[in-house]
C-alpha cells in the first residue's frame, strides 16, 4: 500500500517561522531565480513534507529523549539527565521548529495548489496531514498559534490560540478535508503513507476525527458525540485493518528509520522496567517484539532499567546485560506509525464505554487488543490465549484502565501519542523517574522554545498568562484529572 518514492529534500523556501520579524517582504520577491521554476509541484512537497514531519514524529528530541521516557516505555543507561526531568526550552525546539517551518508551511502551499490545479484531493490530504501537525503541536505545548499560523506571510509574530479553538478548528478543518477527498477525482502523485488511495485517506480522515473527539471528551462530550454523529451520518468509515494503518515506512539509509540511524552510532537507551515487568507480568507475546534479550546471558532474558537513574547507577546495571529495544523498531525499514487499525478500535470501545455511540465496548476493546498482537503477526493461538486472560479481560466498571494499559502496551514506540493518552486516560499509573527532580511528578507538557520567548515575546507572554507557568508540570487544557 506504501508507494516506496525516493524521498526528496526539496523542502519549499522560505523564511523560518517566527524569526523573520525583521526582514522586508520584497526581498523574497528580488531574490528569485529566474532560471527555475518559482512554482513548487505540489508532488515534491507532499513527499517532502510528509517525510520531514515522519522523521521529527519518530526522532530523537520528540521521543527518544522525551515522551518515550515519560511514558516509561524507553529509559536512559548513560547521559540520563532528561530521564530525570533535566531539560531546557532548547530540547523541545524541533517539534515546533520543524512542525511550522517545514510541515505546516508546505502543507499550506499544497492546499494553495489544489485549489489552483483544480485537484480537490491535494488539498484533502493536506488539510489531513495539518490537521495531524497541529494536533502533535497542541498536545504537547497546549495553546499554539493556529489561525494566524496558517497565514504565516500576513503574521510573522502569530498570537495565539487556547487548546479548545485549535481542537475545535481541527475538527472543522478534517471534516472539510473529508468532503474535498474524492477516489474517483483526479489522481495525486508523492503520496508515501497510502500511494494515492483516496479512499483510504477518508479513513485516515475520520479516524484523527475520532481521535480529537476523545481528546475534548472529558471537557466537551457534547460536541464530541456531534463529531462521532457526523462521521455517521456522512457514511464515513475508519481504518479498518492492519493493511490500513496511517504510516510511512522507511527505505534504506540515508532514508532509515531514526531509530535505526542513531543505534546506528549510540547506545544511550534501554527498554525501560516499568514495560518489561508488565510485559513480564502478563506474559505478553509482544515481549520479544518490543524487547531485545541481553546480549550477555541473564536468567530472566529480557532486563529492563527503571527511569531516570543517576549516570553512575544506571551505568553500573551494565549495557550487556539490560535491553535494548526489539529489532523490529530498530530495522532501516521499521515504520512510523501515526494512527493504527490498534488505535482507532480501542478509540471506537472508549466511545461506546462513554456512550457517545451504541457500539459494544467490550467488543471492540477484545478487537483492539487482537489488532495489536496481530500487527506483529503473533500467533492465532497465542492471541486467543492472551485475550482469555482474567488480567486482560475487559472491565465496563473502569474502562478507562482496561483500555489506558493495553493502548499504551498497543502505542508502544509512538511516544508523543502515548504521552497524550496517559495524561488523558490516567493509566497506567506509572511511577515517577527513581531521580527526578520535579519533586515526585511527571512532566505532563512541553516546554515552548526559548525562541518563542525571543522572537515572538507578547504572544509568548499572553499564552503564559493564559495558560498557566511554562512548565513541565503545568496542566493542559485537555488533561483533567
Amino acid at each position: 500500500m506504501i508507494m516506496k518514492l525516493k524521498y526528496t529534500s526539496i523542502l519549499l523556501s522560505g523564511a523560518l517561522l517566527f524569526s523573520a520579524a525583521s526582514c522586508k517582504k520584497e526581498l523574497v520577491k528580488i531574490n528569485q531565480n529566474p532560471n527555475n521554476s518559482q512554482i513548487a509541484q505540489p508532488d515534491y512537497l507532499l513527499t517532502a513534507a510528509t517525510k520531514a514531519t515522519a522523521d521529527t514524529y519518530w526522532g530523537v528530541a520528540n521521543t527518544m529523549e522525551s515522551s518515550l521516557l515519560f511514558v516509561q516505555y524507553w529509559a536512559k543507561i548513560q547521559y540520563t539527565d532528561p530521564d530525570r526531568y533535566i531539560l531546557t526550552n532548547s530540547a523541545f525546539q524541533e517539534l515546533w521548529t520543524v512542525g511550522y517551518s517545514k510541515s505546516i508551511v508546505n502543507f499550506n502551499q499544497i492546499i494553495k495548489l489544489g485549489d489552483a490545479q483544480a485537484n480537490p484531493n491535494y488539498k484533502g490530504v493536506a488539510l489531513v496531514l495539518r490537521s495531524w501537525v497541529f494536533t502533535l503541536l497542541t498536545d504537547a505545548y497546549g495553546n499554539i498559534p493556529y489561525k494566524q499560523a496558517v497565514s504565516i506571510d500576513q503574521y510573522l509574530t502569530p498570537a495565539y490560540d487556547n487548546q479548545r479553538d485549535v481542537y475545535f478548528a481541527l475538527l472543522d478543518d478534517l471534516k472539510a478535508a473529508q468532503a474535498a477527498l474524492d477516489p474517483a477525482g483526479k489522481a495525486i502523485a508523492g503520496d508515501v503513507i497510502y500511494g494515492n488511495n483516496i479512499a483510504l485517506w477518508k479513513k485516515f480522515a475520520n479516524s484523527l476525527r475520532l481521535r480529537i473527539a476523545l481528546r475534548i471528551a472529558d471537557r466537551e462530550p457534547a460536541k464530541a458525540k456531534q463529531v462521532l454523529a457526523d462521521i455517521q451520518a456522512e457514511g464515513g468509515a475508519y481504518i479498518s485493518s492492519n493493511a490500513e494503518i496511517a504510516q510511512l515506512v522507511y527505505l534504506d539509509s540515508p532514508n532509515q528509520n531514526p531509530v535505526s540511524n542513531l543505534f546506528d552510532t549510540r547506545d544511550d537507551y534501554r527498554v525501560s522496567k516499568t514495560t518489561v515487568d508488565k510485559l513480564t507480568a502478563l506474559n505478553d507475546p509482544r515481549l520479544p517484539v518490543y524487547v531485545s534479550k541481553t546480549q550477555d546471558a541473564t536468567p530472566q532474558g529480557y532486563v529492563g532499567i527503571p527511569n531516570g537513574l543517576l549516570v553512575g547507577d544506571a551505568s553500573n546495571l551494565g549495557f550487556t546485560k539490560t535491553s535494548k529495544p526489539g529489532a523490529y523498531f530498530r530495522a532501516p525499514h521499521a515504520p512510523a506509525v501515526i494512527i493504527s487499525y490498534a488505535e482507532v478500535l480501542f478509540d471506537r470501545a472508549e466511545a461506546a464505554a462513554r456512550g457517545l455511540t451504541t457500539e459494544n465496548a467490550a467488543d471492540l476493546y477484545k478487537q483492539a487488543v487482537t489488532a495489536s498482537l496481530k500487527q506483529y503477526s503473533i500467533a492465532d493461538a497465542d492471541v486467543a490465549t492472551y485475550t482469555a486472560l482474567p488480567a486482560v479481560q475487559y472491565d465496563a466498571a473502569n474502562y478507562k484502565k482496561s483500555i489506558g494499559e493495553q493502548k499504551w502496551i498497543a502505542l508502544f514506540g509512538q511516544g508523543l501519542e502515548a504521552f497524550a493518552e496517559w495524561r488523558r486516560l490516567d493509566y497506567p499509573q506509572l511511577q515517577p523517574a527513581v531521580a527526578g527532580t520535579l519533586n515526585g511528578k511527571i512532566p505532563v507538557r512541553f516546554i515552548y522554545p526559548g525562541t518563542e520567548q525571543s522572537l515572538n515575546g507578547a504572544s509568548y507572554k499572553a499564552a503564559v498568562a493564559n495558560q498557566g507557568a511554562d512548565v513541565l508540570t503545568t496542566k493542559l487544557w485537555f488533561d483533567v484529572n
